[in-house]
């Protein structure tokens, strides 16, 4: 900065001088609108050029166009008012819209050196500090490093380390590859002066003390050396042996450019990523300078410099920072706002990318222009403050400078998919082709070349726990659902039906569909219809599993005409207000059934609250004889009845009451089963069975959910705790399998069935299609076949619209068409062997995707592991579906798990499906003052009362599928599913787009995609005109000031 810049008396008179141009500026726009008089007197008027333009005739900007003029803006004069687009914009616009295709510059590692005096010993280069995301100070007294919190920077500082950069050493893409060769390199070119130069290199070349170093360890820079203090050597009169002592630092470094032992075996490697760099920063105070000396470096190649960074990382920057003694702080200050800057996304790509020294400044200015200040008498700087759990995205920041579109997909609207996305992107995926199979086709084409990386992407840890979590979920779930198949059907279908269906249709589907993340599994709306097709077949005398194979072969042949049209375009339709309306009807269903299933096992289980200890020797209980002249009944088809000498003869017509000797030998379940009374006070006596089995049941839950959440724990090393979290709902199973066995309650067990063959003795594994029924109610299938289709397509559709979610992050692509193909094909397949329909299941394929999430394996210290997406492979499904088929031989395993244990996974998967849904976030808002409400997205910029509004809507949606799935109406539960969509669909009459494209999804207009083209041609067209009129405009401007000017010398 000059001194003129700080003379008041100049800044007075550069004001007056540039009012005095604005005004002859003025002047001359004014004479520019007349005719110029060839034969006027032209010598009286002298227009100088605006200021902040420098004539370039024939010139070549520093963007490499060429121009007449060019506007340059004094980097230390800025207006008071803001300009549409400052210069640093411009330029960082230019730097960062280049190389669009090349890779993002690689993750730094910033290392904070300072020059200081250990022990009141020698100087030596001894780290305080390092970023890569947050810093991480070395306390004082205690040896080890402070918790990871954001940096803190005085705004003195940034100024100071920009007048830094303005005035100091910038050498970009060095060819150095040792640090010796990088100081050489600046003596060579004359940067230091010739009776310093040692001085500053012996400096610079001293010992490296990092923190993890707890010996006083001698550097190769110690070698040869004489003197105890680089102070005390540079204050020495002779300094005849300082060259010979560079010969030696120099010959010893230049060897050491491999990393050190400590280096290796430093444990902070696991927090960086495999292409690290790193960026060291030296600052300290010397004897021998009287004024800074400053250096910035970019090495062309990043190299190793021997132990001059912690961990064994090639250096790429260096921040060179020696001043005269007395302004240590502001040194270290300075080093922690370049270490700061370094660590920043913008300013890190930007320092990759410069061209020059203006650059640099530019990307200062830029995160200037950003940084926020905290007022003194409010804040106290000495507060670490602590790493936010989200980070905001420096993509909007790139954006803003590289000129990336941030049009939305839907039409005008600002923002679309509501908060964190959770729209579905119209691809080529829901792509009409308007030909015959074209999106089955498509889908084909699109996930054949995954088809073998879908198996080698399963080794992994990772895919063990997603196997064992699912399949006790299935076999839960198939067991549950066979058991109310039995009752509902009278065992025509049971629970053997039920495992060998979900065996064989879902390892198909996992082997060969379209996104084999889905689960497949009997669902709560199939079972209503099962139900109800049963009992209209027995009313009238229909064979129900004929009737249901012409049902299942009519939907089947229904789904193939939708495959076969591409029908799955529709799915586009299904918005977040469909989806979330579906997924948490599910989830409730879930969550209501587990505590359901409890309450009936407390009914069976009655606690014994008349119990009283005093009167324990009072109790007993005993099974007596039936009374006489009592209507009872006997199940004959027991062997034990002869056996106590009942029954008289084997006709089983005479019964003799009067034999005692056998009845008080039975159990409790053999004297009801056989018609005996229970006498005495502790018939009605039980154990603490539904105490235990609601311990177990909330154990299980609690357990799962904090272990599923320990990966963000501070207990254990992270691949502990990591390990903990993906084995959580496993761990949780065998914890209270192992409580239940050591306090020897006799809890309801899982009951497996041991034999293969089907639970009613009536039927066969095929089903005949002819002989049952009417020729007839082979065609009248064809109505209720259309209610299970549109059934099967929405219940389908919408989960896979669910799981193929953006925020999923899915890389293989989805497969609507494909996975409805063969959930028909599956549906004929069942239909015949009589087994049940299954269809993707949500809750469980929601619980599927969140097993197999994938983080980054490399984290910066306070940095939230980032999500990468979703372990898209087919293996864990097939194994799962395997293991269940398996099942029926494993019970003498299975039997051992308490059913309360299996009804907390259920309610665990019922909970953690709801976790991320807006629909529950709006209904937590719903009991919150607004003062205690969140940050969130749609709250900035739709007013509180709609968004209270459009959740009510929600509720009542949701209500009225809860009632219809619970009556008789439950039939038309999936029309009512359907008009999910309709609903969606009039909200557009109540609520603005604006309004939508914040709460919901917009739907999709017809040729959106085309008229999102046409838009962007046009606004790019335009943009191109506008640049093109300016350039005239000020091409014209520039050439008339020259002939003006011109004019006038001539007439002097």
């Amino acid at each position: 900065m000059d001194a003129s810049d700080n003379n008041p008396q100049n800044a007075t008179e550069n004001n007056n001088v540039e009012k005095s141009e604005v005004g002859e500026e003025e002047k001359m726009d004014s004479d520019s609108k007349q005719d110029v008089d060839p034969g006027s007197d032209l010598s009286v008027v002298k227009i100088p050029p605006p200021p902040e333009l420098e004539i370039r005739p024939n010139g070549i900007s520093d963007d490499g166009k060429p121009e007449v003029c060019r506007t340059v803006p004094s980097p230390l004069t800025r207006s008071i008012f803001p300009v549409a687009v400052s210069p640093a914009a411009e330029r960082i616009r230019f730097i960062l819209g280049e190389d669009d295709d090349s890779p993002a510059p690689p993750q730094l590692f910033t290392e904070l050196d300072e020059l200081l005096s250990v022990d009141g010993q020698e100087m030596e280069w001894k780290e305080t500090a390092r970023w890569i995301k947050f810093e991480e100070k070395v306390e004082k007294g205690g040896e080890r490093w402070s918790k990871p919190h954001v940096a803190t920077l005085s705004l003195h500082s940034l100024f100071e380390l920009r007048t830094c950069i303005e005035k100091g050493t910038i050498m970009l893409d060095l060819e150095a590859n040792t640090l010796p060769g990088v100081v050489g390199n600046q003596i060579e070119n004359g940067l230091l002066k010739a009776d310093l130069k040692d001085k500053v290199m012996y400096t610079l070349l001293r010992k490296h003390r990092h923190q993890t170093k707890k010996s006083n360890l001698r550097s190769l820079a110690d070698i040869g050396k004489t003197v105890s203090s680089a102070s005390r050597l540079f204050s020495t009169p002779d300094n005849g042996n300082i060259g010979a002592s560079l010969v030696h630092l120099i010959c010893a470094l230049s060897l050491k450019s491999h990393p050190a032992c400590v280096q290796l075996k430093n444990k902070f490697m696991k927090k960086l990523p495999r292409d690290a760099e790193a960026s060291n920063v030296l600052v300290g105070e010397v004897d021998f300078l009287d004024s800074p000396f400053v250096a910035f470096v970019r090495l062309q190649q990043a190299v190793m410099l021997g132990a001059l960074t912690e961990v064994p990382v090639p250096t790429r920057f260096l921040f060179i920072l020696l001043g005269p003694k007395g302004k240590a702080k502001s040194y270290h200050e300075i080093g922690r706002a370049i270490a700061t800057l370094m660590s920043d996304e913008v300013f890190h790509e930007i320092a990759y990318k410069a061209k020059d020294r203006q650059d640099l400044l530019a990307g200062i200015d830029e995160f200037l222009d950003e940084v926020i200040v905290l007022p003194p008498g409010e804040w106290d700087p000495t507060i670490r403050i602590e790493p936010p759990k989200s980070l905001p995205s420096s993509d909007k920041r790139k954006n803003m400078y590289a000129g990336g579109d941030s049009t939305q997909m839907n039409g005008d609207t600002p923002h679309s998919g509501g908060q964190g996305g959770g729209g579905h992107a119209v691809g080529d995926e829901l792509k009409r082709t308007g030909k015959f199979c074209g999106g089955l086709i498509l889908d084909i084409k699109r996930k054949a070349p995954f088809f073998f990386s879908d198996f080698y992407d399963a080794l992994h840890i990772q895919s063990l726990s997603a196997i064992l979590f699912i399949y006790l979920g299935t076999v839960t779930n198939a067991i549950t659902f066979g058991g109310l198949l039995g009752d509902a059907t009278e065992n025509m279908q049971g629970v053997l039906e039920s495992f060998l269906g979900t065996a064989v249709t879902g390892a198909v589907f996992c082997l060969l569909a379209g996104q084999p993340l889905i689960i497949l599994s009997s669902t709560g709306p199939v079972l209503v219809f099962e139900r109800l097709l049963f009992n209209f077949s027995r009313e009238h005398d229909f064979d129900y599993l004929e009737f249901r194979l012409w049902i299942g072969l009519w939907s089947a042949f229904f789904c193939l005409a939708l495959v076969a049209t591409d029908a799955s375009f529709l799915v586009q339709y299904f918005t977040r207000f469909t989806e979330e309306g579906f997924s948490s009807l599910i989830s409730f269903i879930f969550i209501y059934d587990s505590f359901k299933k409890m309450l009936k096992l407390a009914h069976y289980y009655p606690i014994n609250s008349d119990y009283k200890i005093d009167y324990v020797t009072q109790y007993d209980c005993m099974c007596m004889a039936p009374t006489a002249g009592k209507t009872w009944y006997i199940f004959f088809s027991s062997e034990k009845l002869c056996l106590l000498k009942i029954c008289c003869d084997c006709d089983y017509t005479q019964v003799n009451l009067s034999a005692t000797e056998g009845w008080s030998s039975l159990s409790k379940k053999e004297c009801l089963k056989y018609g005996g009374e229970l006498v005495g006070k502790a018939c009605n006596f039980v154990p603490d069975i539904t105490l235990m089995s609601f311990i177990l049941f909330f154990g299980t839950y609690t357990c799962s959910m904090c272990l599923k959440k320990f990966k963000t724990s501070p207990f254990f090393p992270t691949t502990v705790r990591k390990l903990i979290s993906d084995f959580a709902i496993i761990l949780a199973i065998l914890i209270f399998c192992g409580v239940d066995a050591l306090v020897g309650v006799d809890t309801p067990k899982l009951i497996v069935p041991s034999e293969f063959k089907p639970t009613s003795p009536n039927r066969g594994w095929f089903v005949p299609p002819f002989g049952g029924n009417p020729w007839w109610v082979y065609l009248a299938a064809a109505l209720p076949a259309l209610l299970v289709t549109i059934l099967l397509f929405m219940d389908q559709q919408i989960t896979a619209v669910i799981v193929n979610r953006k925020e999923h992050k899915l890389k293989k692509g989805a497969g609507y068409h494909l996975d409805l193909f063969w959930v028909a094909v599956l549906l004929a397949v069942c239909s015949f062997m009589g087994l049940p329909w299954y269809v993707a299941a949500t809750v469980i394929s929601i619980a599927h995707i969140d097993s197999l999430k994938m983080e980054t394996e490399t984290s910066a210290p306070g940095e939230q592991p980032k999500f990468l997406g979703v372990r898209e492979q087919r293996v864990t499904g097939v194994f799962v579906f395997i293991l269940t088929g398996l099942s029926v031989f494993m019970s003498p395993i299975l039997k051992f798990i308490p059913m309360p244990v299996l009804y907390g996974v259920f309610l665990y998967m019922g909970v953690a499906s709801l976790n991320g849904v807006q629909f529950m976030d709006r209904l937590k808002l719903l009991l919150m003052p607004a003062k205690h409400q969140p940050d969130l997205i749609y709250l900035r910029h739709v007013p509180l009362r709609k968004v209270h509004l459009f959740t009510f809507v929600q509720m009542l949606c949701l209500a009225l599928l809860w009632v219809l799935k619970s009556t008789v109406a439950a039939i038309v539960f999936p029309v009512m599913i359907l008009a999910l969509v309709a609903v969606r669909k009039a909200l557009d009459y109540i609520f603005s787009q604006h309004d939508l494209s914040f709460l919901d999804d917009v739907i999709p207009e017809k040729d959106k995609k085309k008229k999102e083209d046409e838009k962007k041609k046009k606004k790019k067209k335009q943009g191109s005109i506008d640049s093109d009129m300016e350039d005239v405009s000020v091409l014209k401007k520039c050439l008339y000031i020259n002939i003006k000017k011109t004019l006038g010398l001539v007439a002097l």
